[in-house]
């Protein structure tokens, strides 16, 4: 396991390419933010959690909703709460700073110690909030207006952010972090992702599900080709399914953990009939 003085290497349940790991190294020793891209399945969010666990440091998570403000991440006044409070007349609501809640950001500022935030899936919300944080994220502080308190960060926490590429992320918010873009695994690296999930897992097992899992993906007109998560989920069912390697070979058993709606499935059956594949019927 790799910590902060020797630099991100991965983790023992995440391969990282070297390319990755040099990236996440960058972004630490710039204090800048990471923004990573990639289809499903690529690992964009279990980076967070790698980078966490391999440099020993807590993971925050802001999971971003498309009715997500940034404000929200820096903190809240709870202005019902005051009103109910006043209301009963059982508390002392005097002290605005008790209905001060601090958001992920606030609290990844106000932090003893560095932590790691991961900011996901930043694309599902409004497209001014990436604008909305740069001043936050550039200058590592912002400002109580209830309070009249100024917030600066104790230690520059490392940020993750991820994208789904459901919007295009805007060029001021973009220059002020850095960008990686994963590519999805090869067979050679998705081998090894299977066997750090799966490492007892017969290897004749793994290769064959393989060269079916990429004839699969290679299909066109897929709406949505089958990730790393069902890959890994499909390996799993064969091998308590005790399916036999000639099996695999001569039919796809469990198609509903690859494939996971009725147009793909239905696509599937037809191109493997006309590529001569292996005589599918409709009973998925």
């Amino acid at each position: 396991m790799a910590n902060a003085t020797q630099g991100y290497r991965g983790s023992d349940d995440y391969i990282a390419s070297k390319p990755l790991m040099e990236i996440v190294n960058v972004s630490v020793a710039l204090g800048k933010p990471l923004v990573v891209k990639g289809e499903p399945g690529t690992g964009k969010t279990l980076l967070a959690h790698s980078i966490s666990r391999a440099l020993n440091k807590k993971l925050l998570i802001w999971n971003i909703k498309s009715t997500t403000k940034a404000k929200d991440g820096l903190y809240v006044y709870d202005t019902v709460q005051r009103l109910n409070d006043a209301r009963f007349k059982d508390k002392d609501i005097s002290d605005i700073r008790q209905y001060i809640k601090l958001g992920r950001l606030g609290q990844s500022f106000k932090s003893e110690e560095q932590l790691v935030l991961l900011i996901d899936e930043i694309d599902k919300a409004d497209i001014e909030f990436p604008n909305d944080l740069l001043n936050e994220l550039d200058e590592m502080s912002f400002h109580i207006h209830e309070l009249d308190e100024e917030v600066v960060a104790r230690h520059r926490p490392i940020v993750i952010i991820t994208s789904n590429s459901e919007k295009e992320l805007p060029d001021a918010f973009l220059r002020r972090c850095l960008f990686y873009y994963i590519e999805f695994p090869d067979d050679e690296m998705m081998e090894r992702i299977v066997k750090v999930h799966y490492p007892d897992i017969e290897n004749k097992l793994v290769k064959e599900a393989l060269k079916k899992f990429y004839w699969i993906r290679e299909m066109d007109g897929l709406r949505k080709k089958p990730s790393t998560s069902e890959l890994l989920d499909w390996i799993k069912a064969l091998s308590l399914g005790g399916i036999h390697l000639e099996k695999i070979g001569s039919e796809i058993p469990f198609l509903g953990t690859l494939l996971k709606n009725e147009q793909d499935t239905d696509r599937f059956i037809k191109l493997s009939n006309a590529q001569g594949g292996f005589g599918f019927k409709r009973r998925f």
